[in-house]
This record gives structure tokens, sequence and C-alpha cells, in this order.
């Protein structure tokens, strides 16, 4: 299959394709449902609309944010986004993902402080004292894509042969008394979130980082490994431990994948004997076991940006030619949200997959929360390249196709070859330059290696 461009004039012709298809994807005319607000335990986001944890890669060297990190927040706070899930932040150093990274300790405070400073004076001053957008903090252990100095250092719970060829030899398996011992670190920064005034922290459990991949340790051994109960008890035991320090100082949330579309066993949300297809048994098992411990919000994601990419985010360019068509891969990621929605209905979902859809996200947003799929929109690439669109949506009625997202991967390819990333089409100025710089000399994407996808 050749690369699939967005080729809609309206959004008659959306809906069309989408009959053509026979795929499943709700659309609805009626905007103002953005514009509601929703309650998150005792806190309300103003709006339905949410940017997700998209990493710069511009930290300092020691994990603070630097100027180019406030200047990102700074143009997502007055962009008039409900809520923002800020970026990826290491709860312990060698936990890393890359060396400029964020790392949320108590020598990196005051540097976090000024952050959410920046995101509710900016969001006070836009748009009134009475809108404050609900502000996330993403705690992570990158596990086997740890990097936190020039060269990998991958800490993985689990050997995997569909990932591991990508795995640099000097790997190790974590142990379960440092896991126990990690649980603590993510209890700390939980403690730093409350202080700094984030309104919840998420314990990233996706994209196959150190928590997500325990998730789906069928062949691990030790109590971290092999049984539901032992997978999930890393991811638990922090919830628990947070609830127990902090009662409901803090709110928690997880970023969670519903779906690796790895094989068994060493997928997480797939049909045993077709990982081409979902099975959320499990998934939605351990989201009630979370609404159970207080948990608020849920923030849905699938597939492996390193392994598959096209399935969590689909494009009209890319590291290889996915085997379906983009529209096929929103069916999908949607219908999937919506299942997990009806199991958990008392569980607010925020939904993702809309990029490429571009100036016609808005009405399939609309669409989602109109017929119960979930409770809140949540835009990805989309915010790196037009900051504003919830703005826009709000205030317009509407999207300016001018501005989005094309889906092009080069904000995917900078963090890849090094480089800070950002929008290298929309916001030129600032990454054109570094695109150039990192992308010359540069090998391909990991992803051009991947020869099994969904």
């Amino acid at each position: 299959m050749e690369h699939a461009s967005f080729r809609y004039k309206n959004l008659d012709e959306l809906k069309q394709d989408i009959k053509d298809r026979g795929l499943n994807i709700p659309i609805s005319y009626d905007l103002d449902l953005l514009r509601k607000s929703l309650p998150i335990g005792e806190k309300i986001a103003p709006n339905r609309l949410a940017i997700h944890p998209m990493e710069g890669c511009d930290g300092t060297a020691d994990g603070k944010p630097s100027e180019l990190t406030l200047r990102r927040y700074d143009r997502f706070a007055r962009g008039g986004a409900g809520l923002l899930w800020v970026e990826a932040s290491a709860v312990q150093f060698d936990g890393r993902a890359n060396p400029r990274q964020l790392y949320i300790s108590r020598e990196n405070k005051a540097d976090f402080e000024k952050l959410v400073d920046t995101i509710n004076r900016r969001a006070k001053e836009e748009f009134g004292s009475d809108f404050k957008p609900y502000t996330v903090l993403q705690m992570t252990h990158s596990g086997r894509y740890s990097r936190p100095y020039d060269k990998p250092a991958p800490i993985i719970a689990t050997k995997n042969p569909y990932l591991d060829k990508f795995l640099s030899p000097n790997y190790r398996i974590i142990t379960d008394g440092e896991l126990e011992k990690l649980e603590d670190k993510f209890v700390e920064g939980a403690i730093l979130a409350k202080e700094i005034g984030f309104d919840g922290v998420d314990i990233k459990s996706c994209h196959r980082y150190l928590s997500s991949e325990l998730l789906s340790s069928h062949t691990r051994e030790g109590k971290y490994g092999g049984s539901f109960e032992n997978r999930t008890r890393f991811l638990l035991n922090i919830v628990d431990k947070i609830k127990d320090r902090l009662e409901d100082g803090i709110d928690i949330t997880v970023r969670l994948n519903a779906y690796d579309a790895i094989p068994y066993p060493y997928g997480w949300g797939v049909d045993k004997e077709d990982f081409h297809k979902p099975d959320l048994t499990e998934p939605i098992r351990l989201i009630g076991m979370l609404k159970d411990r207080g948990v608020r919000l849920i923030n849905i994601t699938i597939g492996n940006p390193y392994y598959n990419p096209h399935v969590g985010r689909p494009y009209d360019m890319g590291p290889y030619v996915p085997p379906e068509h983009p529209l096929d891969g929103i069916d999908r990621f949607l219908n999937i949200i919506k299942d997990v929605q009806t199991a958990v209905p008392d569980m607010p979902i925020i939904s993702t997959g809309y990029s490429w859809l571009r100036d016609l996200a808005p009405y399939v947003a609309a669409g989602g929360i109109e017929d119960g799929w979930f409770k809140m929109a949540g835009f990805g690439r989309q915010a790196f390249a037009y900051p504003n669109f919830a703005r826009d949506i709000i205030e317009k009625g509407e999207m300016d196709r001018k501005k989005c997202c094309i889906s092009c991967s080069k904000c995917t390819e900078i963090m890849r070859y090094d480089g800070t990333t950002g929008c290298v089409i929309k916001d030129a100025k600032v990454y054109a330059p570094i695109y150039k710089k990192v992308s010359e000399g540069k090998k391909s994407l990991q992803g051009n290696e991947v020869k099994e996808h969904i």
C-alpha cells in the first residue's frame, strides 16, 4: 500500500469515505460539546479539549525546563485547551529517555514551579481569572528506552523478541528490589508535583516504557511478572502508596496503552491467537481497579512509536509504508476507546488519534463526546503545529487547515536524530534549522528496519 495522503476537501467527503469503507467513526456538527467543562474529581477542566504530553527533548542537562520548554507551554496555555498534560518527566535520573528529558527532583523544583506559573499566568491573562487549565505532570521511567547520557542505557522488565532487535547490547533486567525502590521514587515525584502546584500526576504506562512493559511481562519471573496480579503490581502499588501518603492531595491519572499490537505473550491488550485484534479484557479490568482506588482520569493510547508508529499516529509520511489506510487506523483507535469508556462509564476517558484529520478533527471529537465514546478529546502532534487549535475551535467554531499538522513525522525525526523537537513546517523559524542540522548524515529511523507491523 502506498502512503495515503489526506485528500478530503470537506466534512461531507470524509463522511462518504467512512461510509464507503464500512467504518464506525462518530461525527457531530455540535461543537458546543467541546466548549463544555468537565469535572475531574473535585476540580474542573474548563473545556473538553486536551493537549497530550508532547516531549520537546529540550530540558537542561540536569533535567530542568529550558527557555524553549517554557516557550512551548506558554504557547499551549495561550491556546486555550482545558487540560495540559505536561510531558514525561523522569522520577529517576537513569530513567531519562534522552539527555534533555525533564527530571522531577527536589533540586529542580523551583524550575518546575516556574513552568506551572507560566501556564497559569498566561492562561489567566488570555482568558480571564476564571480560566485555569487542569494540569497533569507525567511521571516516567523510560525502561528499555533509557538514555540519560549520550549512549543508550536500557533497563528492561523482560526480554521481547520483537523489540530486542533494537536493543543496545548493554541492557540489564531490572530486579524486583529495584522496582520496589522505584515505586517510592514515583511517590516522591507526586509529593513534589503537589508542592509545585500541579492538579494531577500521571503514572506513565504506555508506549512500552517501563510501567507499560511490566503490564505485558508474561515471561518475567518473580512478583512483577507472570500473572495479571503480578504484572499490574508495580502500577497499583504506586497508586496505593501515593494515596497513603497524600490522600486526595493530588489527583492521580494514568496514560495507558490499551493495545500494543505486539504478538502475545509479549503484547498487552492483544488477542492471544491474532495480535492484529485487540483483547481489552485485561486493560478494562485494570482500569476498573484504578477507578476503585480513586484514580481520576485515564488517557488512552495504543501502539509503540518505536516499533509500529502508524498504529497510534496515522501519518501521510513516515518511516515505512503502513499496511492500512490512516482512516482505518483511526477507526480502530476510537473504537478501542469507546469500548473502554463503555465498560467503565464512571471513569473519564481522554481520546486520541485526531491529528491526521486536520481541520475535520473537531467534528469527530464532538461526535465521540455526543455518543458517549469518551469524555474529552486530546491532541498531540497537532499541538506542536497549531498550539491555539482549541482557541480557534472554541472562539471561531473551526480550525484553520493552513495551520494544521500535516502528519509528516518530522517532529518525530528530530527526536530520533537527537535534536530538540517541534513542528518543522508550522514553527519553521525555530525548528527548520534544527531539523536541517540534526538530519544531515543521520541514519534512517528505527522503524525502517521493522518488518512486522499490525
